[in-house]
């Protein structure tokens, strides 16, 4: 079973994120800041993670280079949601991102479905690298 877990602190945003990747059959987990992601990624090693890059106590950016320097989770591969424009993309996958989607282009259905498809897709890259 392929974990998720959801570092976001906009209450909103982590419910309805957390219902629409569990209606797909996977465990998420979810955290409000970036201490509390940075543990919950140490400790629960999730499949994939999907960071928001405005967040209380680390920044969504320091996680992110926190993630990937430390060799428990340097290997865990993280989407970003970001209310940021698109031009940081580049920034971002330097940093260690594996994906990179705008929380503009986040509206509930559709919104889900491409967060969905990117997770399902990484997920895919990791079990079939070419």
């Amino acid at each position: 079973m392929s974990t998720v877990l959801l570092i976001d602190d906009s209450k909103f945003v982590r419910r309805a994120t957390e219902m629409a990747i569990a209606r797909f059959g996977y465990t998420v987990f979810s955290a409000a800041d970036g201490e509390e992601g940075l543990r919950v990624a140490q400790s629960k090693t999730p499949s994939v993670i999907v960071l928001d890059m405005m967040l209380p106590k680390i920044s969504g950016l320091q996680l992110l280079q926190a993630l990937k320097q430390d060799p428990r989770t340097a290997g865990i591969p993280v989407i970003v949601m970001s209310s940021l424009p698109q031009s940081n993309e580049a920034k971002l996958k330097e940093s260690g991102a594996a994906g990179y989607l705008e929380k503009s282009q986040l509206g509930v259905e559709a919104g889900a479905a491409n967060l969905l498809q990117m997770i399902r897709s990484i997920l895919s890259a990791l079990k079939n690298p070419s």
